[in-house]
């Protein structure tokens, strides 16, 4: 297979909107129009519940995690391996299947990226946790944790360690780091303004 070839199909894998199709078998519903309206697993945990919402962080994370291997198993140079990644998170940001309005990118981007290096996404997952414990902010979790993750890699291939961390994935990295702040803008807005919904908070109090 063309390096092209499978990054088209890392599109196409992103796009498959779990998140939509989960709520829509379980409860019969648009997630669209539920919640926050976010095609993500934080509106899935929200809108149909905590075993519907690990599913879909399940299923999100593992488009992530799949492009990045196959990728891998297929011999493509980091380049390419690194575009796979962020191929995948542009799928589910901007799914062809829900006319380009997708979710945020979060659970797919660390399944992509924690391929890439597991290390880093191990610190970036416990950053995640202590500012959603700190704060109940999921949104400022997930935009602290994506973008500390390449930093982490840019501070290892400026060491050489590990000797996996080339440039191109670093650089594939920031990428999606930049896409998934961008997407959080109305979240970074409510944040400033103190109007951000916290996680527990019933929607009618936010």
């Amino acid at each position: 297979m063309k390096p092209w070839m499978w990054i088209a199909a890392s599109y196409f894998l992103g796009s498959i909107p779990w998140s939509y199709l989960i709520v829509r078998l379980l409860k019969g519903t648009d997630v669209r129009r539920e919640g926050s309206g976010n095609v993500g697993a934080t509106n899935v945990l929200r809108s149909a519940g905590k075993l519907a919402g690990v599913l879909a962080l399940a299923l999100d994370a593992g488009k992530g995690v799949l492009a990045v291997l196959v990728a891998r198993r297929l011999g493509f140079a980091p380049a390419w391996i690194g575009a796979a990644a962020v191929a995948v998170v542009l799928g589910h940001v901007f799914p062809l299947f829900l006319g380009l309005r997708g979710g945020k990118g979060v659970a797919t981007a660390a399944g992509a990226l924690g391929t890439l290096a597991p290390w880093a996404l191990a610190v970036s997952i416990a950053l995640f946790v202590f500012m959603v414990w700190a704060t109940r902010y999921v949104s400022l979790g997930s935009i602290c944790a994506v973008a500390v993750f390449p930093v982490l890699l840019f501070a290892a291939h400026l060491s050489g360690w590990p000797a996996t961390v080339a440039a191109p994935i670093v650089s594939a990295a920031a990428a999606v780091a930049c896409l998934i702040v961008l997407k959080h803008a109305g979240n970074i807005r409510r944040l400033r303004a103190g109007t951000e919904r916290r996680l527990g908070q019933p929607r009618a109090a936010a």
